[in-house]
């Protein structure tokens, strides 16, 4: 028996709505970042971008486990000599853009410098109301909190 190998030209891309209102940042972006690569599919081939479209809306109401709204924080260097910055989740979550704490969190759950992850991360869009651009897609709507009642949290 062969292995499979999916070829860019076969590949068949879906749309997919995720509405992340109450849901927990991490299940979520898991859920996300396994949508990208493509991993649900049986035709699943490591070095094609095979994965679906994933739109997530309502991303500023995202939640967090535990007390990581105050103490998880994102770092950076600035290239100065002392330039270390961080915001916390919840500074992130309150600020100007809300959607990039779900950007990074799936972008840090796929494979990192490549090519490959790039091209992937170019399929996710994320808005933080509950409207999006993308209604001529015509976009599967998926209802994660109904898979497992981990995946939500009320407030």
């Amino acid at each position: 028996m062969k292995t499979f190998n999916l070829k860019p030209a076969e590949v068949t891309k879906k749309w997919v709505v995720v509405d992340a209102e109450g849901m927990i940042l991490g299940r979520l972006a898991a859920f996300v970042a396994t949508r990208l690569r493509g991993k649900h599919l049986p035709t699943y081939t490591p070095h094609v971008d095979c994965g679906d479209n994933v739109i997530v809306v309502n991303a500023a109401k995202v939640q967090l486990t535990g007390r990581k709204r105050e103490q998880e924080s994102f770092y950076w260097h600035t290239g100065h000599p002392g330039g270390i910055k961080g915001r916390t989740f919840g500074q992130i979550l309150d600020g100007r853009f809300p959607e990039r704490l779900v950007e990074k969190a799936v972008e840090r759950m796929l494979p990192k410098d490549s090519p490959l992850a790039r091209q992937q991360m170019k399929n996710l869009r994320v808005y933080p109301g509950a409207e999006h651009p993308h209604e001529a897609q015509q976009p599967a709507k998926l209802d994660l909190a109904a898979r497992n009642r981990k995946n939500k949290r009320s407030a």
